[in-house]
């Protein structure tokens, strides 16, 4: 791959109560799930398994409770300090933050019919809320900052465009990336993209 950037393990925040009921979050939050905890728990394992007693590995998370209450969970066998920055956060949705898809749906049939036909990239048009080249120059920022490997907590649109940008991949290779919770992203130079699972 001969990427510029270090080595990062990507993680989304596990399951929030918004999540289960379908609402877009943004930059509001809401509470992990006692299934977010336990996905938050299992990538503890993963995340041993994966880097053992390395200290190489910086811990960064969105300052976002639910990204960061999962950053807590996944590394407190470390003994790591986890280093939040707002670059991290996820997309700004403007007026769909709080709204379910119904609601989107008969505020702005339009967009909703954009989303039945992409399921990412329409969250860039949200009205008042962030594009992807917003994101696009947040993650880049971030990225360049970098020094040594990461484990980085943040959230679904976020890590996407995240991970496109440390791949070099356009809007449409972006859209190929998988997604998910209770998951890590490892993305190494010379190894590329890869799913690690429980």
């Amino acid at each position: 791959m001969g990427s510029i950037y270090p080595e990062i393990f990507v993680i989304r925040h596990g399951q929030t109560v918004w999540n289960a009921a379908g609402r877009h979050q943004g930059r509001l939050d809401s509470p992990l799930t006692a299934k977010g905890r336990r996905q938050a728990i299992a990538m503890a394992g993963m995340l041993r398994r994966e880097i053992g007693d390395r200290t190489d590995v910086t811990v960064f998370s969105s300052p976002q409770g639910r990204s960061l209450n999962t950053a807590r969970i996944a590394t407190a066998w470390t003994g790591a300090s986890i280093v939040q920055d707002a670059r991290l956060a996820e997309i700004a949705f403007g007026a769909w933050e709080g709204k379910t898809m119904a609601q989107v749906r008969a505020g702005w049939p339009t967009l909703a019919t954009l989303a039945e036909q992409d399921m990412v990239s329409w969250h860039f048009n949200a009205p008042g809320g962030e594009t992807l080249l917003d994101l696009e120059a947040r993650t880049e920022s971030f990225l360049h900052t970098l020094e040594t490997p990461a484990v980085i907590f943040t959230h679904g649109i976020l890590s996407r465009v995240l991970r496109a940008r440390w791949l070099g991949v356009d809007e449409d290779g972006m859209m190929d990336l998988p997604g998910g919770q209770g998951i890590i992203f490892h993305l190494h130079p010379d190894l590329g993209h890869r799913v690690i699972e429980k």
